[in-house]
């Protein structure tokens, strides 16, 4: 077969198993863009605290969902080698380790006052940001165990079904936020703004939870892998030797995406110093930017999952063909929405704000979103990718210096112009999308010389 021929086939089985992963995704994006936008017409100064709160707790969230989702690659491995009811049981290890990632990830959302000191808010938005926070902690154990079920799905090639779950939590999660949001004064029910949103995101949680348990029980696809029987209905014993493998792929893992998020997601906070103005434009940029993502995310979920599967199965030269037609759709695909966002920012803006202020500092940072997109996505699937091989110490300390240092700290260098030297169209929000766009660029690189080292060692072993 001709190497065009195999790239279409390798594109092809991506593609089947990354669109209901992309839907999934979406549908989980559209939760924080239903509250954008909800919130944006509600109240500018709630919107502000929408973006800081949102930024902490999904740094925060994110984070550990990185350590619960090294089930993904280890579920893999174990489907490759013909190992059902072994990948069955690193579900129940995955559940143990959401809900005690849970603990300090609870006390955080609670106590966020050192967090949330950083955005230097006025005492009105401080404490709109902490009752947001306190109660996203009620969703936040719901959300880690739903990870740990949305990447035993993607593992085994049945994203379809977290897809339909999700699906019906958006459905409930629009009208259920509209109603708390403004509230019903003929029955009684208050107006709570941005802590309505966060309400109705507990509820769907945990009703998502429900659902995926109701579903692992009677779904007849799931009996080779023995998640419940008539003798284990509950969540099995926590296995000391399970835990050690998850923490040991997890750990690097959860740290690399928690810097990965905080060099992204901090910027809120950073920014929210500058004024109400530029958070603002700053949360309708990083909403789009969410969503953009979401399509390199599930295709590189897909390729991990394909990959970890050949790996398993000792297919070694189909696993690297794999990784890396994974990463040449990634950026073709990048390259494409790039393109179409550079030409649309204007009425793209319009749909969310028709305030002029917000709406002229958000049309320059788009433009930085696009060259964004395109190195996020290259760096993205060669982290995957390398996950997929167990590989994720080396790229947590790439992480560490690209995001953490060139594009955090640089980001803080010029959007403060520290060093009195910064052009003006980089002072301020444009400073840290500047920063972060040569920081991923960075990355993608190393992250791609890494992966080339790993290939040829594993395939000379």
């Amino acid at each position: 077969m001709g190497l065009g021929v195999i790239l279409r086939v390798n594109a092809k089985r991506i593609a089947a198993l990354a669109w209901p992963v992309l839907v999934g995704q979406l549908s989980v994006v559209a939760f924080g863009t239903i509250d954008t936008l909800l919130v944006a017409r509600h109240s500018s100064s709630e919107l502000a605290a929408l973006a800081v709160g949102g930024a902490l707790y999904f740094t925060i969230f994110l984070g550990l969902m990185g350590a619960v989702t090294a089930l993904g690659p280890i579920v893999g491995q174990l489907l490759g080698a013909g190992k059902h009811a072994q990948a069955g049981a690193q579900l129940h290890q995955a559940a143990w380790l959401a809900l005690l990632l849970s603990i300090p990830g609870c006390a955080l959302l609670l106590m966020p006052g050192p967090l949330v000191a950083l955005a230097q808010l006025t005492p009105e938005l401080d404490a709109v940001v902490r009752m947001y926070l306190a109660a996203l902690a009620m969703a936040l154990p719901a959300a880690l165990l739903f990870s740990a079920f949305r990447a035993f799905n993607t593992a085994i090639s049945r994203p379809k079904a977290v897809m339909s779950i999700l699906l019906a939590a958006l459905a409930l999660k629009a009208p259920l936020s509209l109603l708390l949001l403004g509230g019903v004064p003929a029955i009684g029910l208050p107006a709570l703004g941005l802590l309505g949103c966060s309400l109705a995101t507990v509820i769907v949680m945990w009703l998502q939870v429900v659902a995926a348990v109701v579903l692992l029980r009677r779904d007849v696809r799931y009996a080779p892998y023995a998640v419940f029987t008539a003798a284990q209905r509950g969540l099995r014993r926590l296995d000391p030797m399970s835990q050690r493998a998850l923490l040991k792929l997890g750990v690097p893992m959860g740290l690399s995406v928690l810097i990965e998020v905080s060099g992204f997601t901090l910027m809120a906070v950073f920014i929210a110093r500058l004024g109400a103005t530029p958070v603002a434009a700053h949360q309708l940029t990083a909403n789009v930017m969410s969503v953009l993502f979401m399509f390199p995310l599930a295709l590189s979920h897909a390729t991990s999952a394909l990959v970890a599967q050949h790996v398993g199965a000792r297919q070694l030269h189909e696993a690297q063909r794999l990784g890396w037609h994974g990463l040449a759709l990634a950026l073709a695909l990048a390259l494409l929405f790039g393109a179409a966002l550079l030409a649309l920012r204007g009425p793209l803006i319009a749909l969310y704000t028709h305030d002029a202020a917000v709406a002229a500092v958000a049309l320059p940072l788009m433009a930085w979103m696009a060259l964004f997109h395109v190195l996020d996505a290259a760096q993205t699937m060669a982290a995957f990718v390398l996950r997929s091989w167990h590989v994720a110490g080396a790229p947590m300390f790439i992480f560490a210096a690209a995001l953490g240092g060139v594009g955090l700290g640089g980001g803080y260098v010029l959007a403060f112009n520290v060093l009195g030297n910064t052009p003006t169209w980089l002072q301020g929000a444009p400073g840290y999308w500047a920063a972060g766009s040569a920081g991923l660029a960075l990355a993608a690189l190393a992250l791609a010389g890494l992966l080339a080292w790993v290939l040829r060692a594993r395939l000379r072993e």
